[in-house]
């Protein structure tokens, strides 16, 4: 997997562009953000991760490693949330993909994503 794909799937989230974003994922992947339940099926996520949208009013990810084994990627990075008020928070986070040819199957996100909902 080349960072190219890093790059897309986060300009995707970053525009906050839910179609697109589902484009990367398997139909029956699994979707789990932070310590929430997990989310099953790509339509399921897509409520998901618009409901999330819904709450903030933009975000950006600065990505920093890369790394791929056996097939599935793993990134780290920060990500820099808009509040509906403006104001911002900057959280560390990582990603692991687990990988279905070139669809995720699997989206696991770990982060203390608390800092966002307590200014």
């Amino acid at each position: 997997m080349e960072n190219k794909w890093v790059d897309e799937l986060f300009r995707a989230i970053d525009s906050m562009d839910i179609e697109k974003f589902a484009g990367f994922l398997a139909d029956n992947a699994v979707f789990r953000f932070g310590n929430a339940d997990a989310v099953h099926g790509r339509e399921e996520i897509k409520k998901s991760v618009s409901q999330f949208f819904s709450i903030i009013k933009a975000l950006s990810h600065k990505i920093t490693m890369v790394w791929e084994h056996n097939g599935n990627v793993m990134c780290h990075g920060e990500v820099t949330y808009t509040r509906k008020d403006s104001s911002k928070v900057t959280l560390p986070f990582a990603n692991i993909f687990y990988m279905d040819k070139s669809l995720i199957s699997k989206y696991l996100i770990y982060i203390d994503i608390g800092p966002l909902f307590n200014p």
